[in-house]
């Protein structure tokens, strides 16, 4: 057997492609031009695309390191580049064109927290210059720009992190191990959800306007995609993106990767086979034009994954627990979401944080908790640092990730086709259906082009 100093990058990449979800995988340090760090004294010099809340977020996470520095940060706006800059005047230099920011000396990893229709070009490019990638979630808008940031990160070696947070905290860990007990039986069918209520104002009406305040460049936020008169809610962070498809895809592709991440995750599932998908804008009028409401089948082979979504009522089922009082249910509209797991022998139910057993009279009888076996995350952002200076992929990789996002972005490809999709997991192709194959694939406003040599 070769030493593994030996390995070339061809050969890496060759060998990681046939073995799609084996991982995490160790990616010696040989293969990578800025990655791998070789000593935990060496300075991993970051950069941010997006200097929103979201990837302020992410930084200051990322900061917690001692051994990280930011040296490059870049936004269209002045607005949010400007302080970012300052407050690491002594190291950080401000870009306005993130394709410059890959250029900047030294650069070892870049955080991607741009609005959704954004990820695929910037995802892609960083991996060519040959940097680390931590890409917000939702990881694409396209079934197409899926699979290219994949392949893109495969072929270039590219230590990447998806940010679905929720994934680093204990509680999902505890919920994979009583899943995977065998506790509940054989489970043949796996609801989730995530509701609110927005009616029937939404975001409001009639703020569209000709001209985008001073040193924000709307060309250039817009960017590959439909050109539309500038709003100031759609900039105002990222849960306002998801009022408009042409920059989110809508509610679905903003919160299920992090709720349908945790069945996927405990039952070790792959791709659907099937995916419907029907809903549209029934109630909701205001600026945006993304359906208030969206519910999806995904058919697995031996399993049925159900997933609703509305933004006109915020009923949570279990999750609307008792008042204060201990009387009747919670009154009032939040936010709620919920997963449930059916199995022969009970049902689970959880949330980010809760659960609920329900058992099927006494099949659970005499059942003990599991054991502990998955060990606790330093966080989604820290991991990602750790997998940077040990070579060895976080578990939010592309190649786990894609079997979220992808079945996510091909529900919305069946919302907006009004039919039924049908999948081959084996060549990740859509079946017998020109039209959706095509649709699977963005057309980006020019001069953008989607990077079609990683499909």
């Amino acid at each position: 057997m070769k030493n593994k100093s030996n390995i070339t990058r061809r050969q890496f990449v060759k060998n990681s492609s046939m073995a799609a979800f084996t991982l995490p995988y160790i990616v010696p340090s040989s293969v990578l031009s800025r990655q791998g760090k070789t000593s935990p004294n060496d300075k991993i010099n970051l950069g941010i695309i997006g200097c929103g809340a979201l990837g302020k977020a992410n930084l200051r996470a990322c900061l917690q390191d001692d051994g990280v520095e930011l040296v490059a940060a870049c936004d269209v706006w002045d607005k949010r580049l400007d302080p970012v800059v300052e407050q690491h005047k002594d190291t950080c230099t401000g870009y306005h064109d993130y394709r410059k920011m890959l250029e900047h000396p030294g650069l070892d990893a870049v955080i991607v927290a741009t609005p959704a229709h954004w990820h695929a070009l910037q995802a892609v490019a960083a991996a060519e210059a040959g940097v680390a990638v931590y890409l917000q979630k939702p990881m694409s808008m396209f079934p197409a720009e899926s699979l290219a940031i994949r392949n893109a990160f495969r072929k270039h070696g590219t230590i990447n992190q998806i940010g679905t947070q929720i994934h680093s905290g204990d509680h999902y860990r505890r919920m994979v191990e009583l899943v995977r007990s065998g506790n509940l039986g054989d489970i043949a069918t796996v609801r989730t959800f995530f509701v609110m209520n927005e009616a029937p104002d939404g975001i409001g009406s009639g703020n569209n306007r000709d001209t985008a305040p001073k040193g924000l460049d709307w060309q250039q936020w817009v960017g590959p995609a439909r050109m539309q008169p500038f709003n100031p809610h759609l900039v105002k962070d990222a849960f306002y993106h998801c009022f408009w498809m042409d920059f989110s895809g809508g509610w679905t592709p903003g919160m299920a990767p992090h709720i349908t991440d945790l069945p996927i995750w405990a039952l070790d599932l792959g791709y659907p086979t099937e995916i419907s998908a029907m809903g549209g804008r029934y109630i909701i009028r205001d600026d945006g034009d993304a359906y208030d409401n969206h519910e999806v089948i995904w058919q697995y082979p031996e399993l049925t994954m159900t997933w609703m979504n509305s933004s006109t009522n915020s009923h949570g089922w279990a999750f609307q627990k008792a008042d204060k009082d201990g009387v009747g249910y919670e009154t009032g509209t939040r936010r709620r979401l919920g997963i449930y797991f059916h199995g022969a022998n009970g049902t689970l139910i959880t949330d980010y944080n809760s659960h609920i057993l329900v058992p099927e009279g006494d099949r659970m009888a005499g059942m003990a908790a599991p054991a502990e076996s998955i060990e606790s995350s330093p966080g989604q952002e820290l991991e990602w640092l750790e997998g940077i200076r040990s070579g060895q992929q976080p578990l939010c990789n592309a190649d786990y990730h894609i079997k979220v996002d992808l079945p996510i972005q091909l529900s919305i490809l069946s919302l907006k086709l009004g039919r039924s999709i049908k999948f081959d997991p084996e060549t990740e192709k859509i079946v017998g259906d020109d039209i959706a194959s095509q649709k699977a694939i963005p057309e980006y406003r020019s001069p953008w082009k989607f990077p079609s040599e990683y499909l």
